[in-house]
């Protein structure tokens, strides 16, 4: 007998709410989170809006195993300044120095906020009593770098629940499995265009809202699965969760919004997309395996060495700078470390094939020191994001030791998976949202944090941000007298938008896994690892067919499917600002992984500069911003934040 399949949730499609607060904050990751906090701590009233479940959403809804760049921790020997402006040497100036320095200067400001949440910082049960990367005063733990101690190690599955609890003391409304789909905008009493909310469904129901504020702080995830899809392990193309795939850059980019270093994508290498293993269940020896012991297929062990090139004996001696080195930068927030801040690592692939190193080579645990076998084994994998259950847990459980068995590493890299030049992804500090010191956009009370932000980094730097936005939200939020009017037909249109799949003709409509994939191809085949004017244009010609032929076809049986369905219009969107911005650098640059084959010449000096792109009625606009137009970053922080550093920073510090 054939059973029918009945949706668990009421219908709502075609209900219609208006909702208003002073600050709305759009994702509910862990920037949403800190936007949200920091809002209400001020008296602002708040609405969050989380396409997931706050309490475990967003990429580090599984946790994460390291707290980097907590520059003021009591242990740490380096300065914000001098990390925030290392990071941005590292990246050629294609990065974000005020990001950077507001990560370095507050995130140890909002480690200390998330432990009075209920999150885990410390080695309180003394786990580690005596390890070396331990301070056994304060019961912090440090990771890559023992000697400066400004990384830190952290229970991050513990972060989400916390934040979610504060989110409901604090009387923030939380509006979960609810998706952001285009922001409101009004013309305040200047003239100008300025933010006033946004629209959304909820993606159980299909009800559609309207949330009114009078500032908005955008939160959402990096773009994905623009360059990689299968649709058999959906869940795997990516290594972020599946329902990040950068729907708030789409959405910005609708309302006119500045982009900056779209044209960056760098190899893959952070995904499991069909033909490699899930990230950290490889043996390796980068980020989260950090500093395990390799070695050949017949054990013999493959030496690290330091920034000079001299070998290292001890592991101890992994963790430490070389002689006359500072500091080295060492973890998730470096896609391609300059070999003067590396630091230790094991010899590369050429040189260990010269030296007559045999495949395959493996992790082996079981040479370590107890406690560093411990801390890799146990905590930074099983704290990281994805390897709690399918990593830690199963391994165990099908009988992995590390006291006795080794793990193989696969193909080149870290990742242990080789994949094709064109097949590229949005990590290691990618393109993104252009803001100001304010963290607002060009759209005046809109503002960005976290992997919205151009540049992004990792989950420090996405609280630290997040917290920050917020409070430049609430102040400029406690400026406006009331909300601005908006015009219905905004969104009466965009109500029409996200329904209409759910009445397409379903005998001739297609699955948003089949646009998925017809864009994950166009954009590997066009805007791949090589590009050239031709190709960018074909590509755009291709996209352009898609929304003609394909976008009118789309189908959907279920809310939950709708959203899939938007997810890839937005996907849509973002491809086109990529090949926009591939077409606007005439250039092709290293820190940008960008190559041009009629434009060949390698980060020429004209071309050292932020392309900022936006479009207006249809037309893409671009103009030039210099590299360092954020300032001197200790004057221009402290500039504009006088109220923090005298009133809550104080009060932190005073009580802790």
């Amino acid at each position: 007998m054939e059973q029918t399949y009945k949706w668990p949730y009421e219908n709502e499609a075609g209900q219609e709410e208006t909702l208003t607060c002073d600050v709305l904050v759009l994702g509910g990751g862990l920037s949403g989170c800190f936007a949200a906090i920091a809002a209400a701590r001020r008296g602002q009233s708040v609405i969050l809006v989380e396409k997931g479940v706050t309490e475990r959403s967003g990429c580090a809804g599984t946790g994460f195993d390291h707290w980097e760049s907590a520059c003021t921790n009591p242990c740490s020997q380096v300065t914000p300044e001098e990390i925030a402006e290392a990071y941005v040497r590292e990246q050629d100036w294609f990065s974000n120095g005020i990001a950077h320095y507001i990560e370095c200067r507050e995130g140890y400001d909002r480690l200390l906020d998330m432990e009075r949440f209920g999150g885990k910082i410390r080695d309180t049960e003394d786990e580690f009593a005596g390890a070396e990367f331990r301070d056994d005063e304060t019961k912090l733990m440090f990771a890559y770098d023992y000697k400066n101690r400004f990384t830190l190690r952290v229970w991050g599955s513990t972060f989400k629940p916390a934040l979610a609890k504060e989110l409901k003391r604090l009387g923030v409304k939380v509006l979960d499995r609810t998706e952001a789909t285009a922001l409101l905008t009004a013309v305040n009493e200047k003239g100008e265009k300025q933010g006033a909310g946004a629209m959304g469904m909820n993606v159980h129901t299909g009800k559609f809202y309207i949330f009114r504020a009078k500032a908005t702080v955008m939160c959402m995830s990096r773009p994905a699965r623009v360059w990689l899809f299968n649709s058999d392990t959906v869940g795997l193309c990516e290594f972020r969760p599946l329902q990040s795939i950068g729907s708030g850059h789409a959405m910005g980019w609708r309302a006119g919004m500045e982009f900056t270093m779209m044209e960056k994508s760098v190899r893959a290498e952070f995904s499991a997309a069909g033909r490699s293993f899930p990230p950290y269940g490889t043996g390796n020896n980068h980020n989260t395996w950090y500093a395990a012991t390799m070695v050949d297929a017949r054990g013999v062990e493959i030496p690290y060495v330091d920034r000079d090139g001299k070998e290292l004996k001890t592991v101890s001696e992994r963790y430490y700078p070389a002689p006359g080195q500072k500091f080295f930068l060492k973890g998730g927030v470096i896609d391609n470390p300059k070999y003067e801040y590396r630091g230790p690592e094991t010899l590369d692939f050429d040189t260990l094939m010269k030296r007559g190193y045999q495949l395959p080579f493996y992790a082996d645990l079981s040479r370590m020191p107890e406690m560093e076998r411990k801390v890799i084994w146990g905590m930074m994998v099983g704290e990281e994001a994805k390897t709690k259950i399918p990593i830690y847990e199963n391994y165990k459980e099908r009988g992995f030791d590390p006291e006795k068995h080794m793990l193989q590493s696969y193909g080149t890299g870290w990742q242990s998976a080789s994949f094709l030049e064109q097949e590229r992804q949005f990590f290691g500090a990618p393109g993104g949202v252009m803001h100001d010191w304010d963290m607002m956009t060009n759209i005046p009370g809109v503002f960005v944090a976290g992997d919205q932000i151009f540049a992004s980094d990792c989950a420090g730097a996405a609280c630290a941000t997040g917290y920050y936005a917020g409070r430049k939200a609430s102040a400029f939020a406690g400026k406006q007298e009331k909300l601005l009017s908006c015009s219905p037909e905004e969104a009466r249109t965009e109500k029409e938008r996200l329904l209409a799949p759910l009445y397409a003709d379903r005998e001739d409509g297609i699955s948003w896994k089949e646009l998925n994939m017809a864009i994950s191809k166009a954009m590997q085949n066009y805007c791949g690892g090589v590009r050239c004017e031709a190709l960018l244009r074909e590509g755009l010609d291709l996209l352009d067919q898609f929304e003609r032929d394909m976008v009118p076809r789309l189908t959907a049986s279920n809310p939950h499917e709708l959203m899939r369905v938007h997810e890839v219009l937005d996907i849509l969107t973002v491809s086109r600002i990529v090949l926009y911005a591939s077409l606007a650098r005439k250039c092709s640059s290293e820190p940008l992984f960008f190559r041009r084959s009629d434009y060949p010449q390698m980060d020429p000096p004209q071309w050292q500069r932020h392309i900022v792109l936006r479009q207006e009625e249809g037309k893409v606009l671009e103009r030039n911003v210099p590299l360092d137009y954020f300032g001197s970053l200790k004057e221009e922080y402290e500039k504009h934040n006088q109220d923090y550093l005298e009133g809550e920073e104080a009060y932190i510090y005073e009580t802790d």
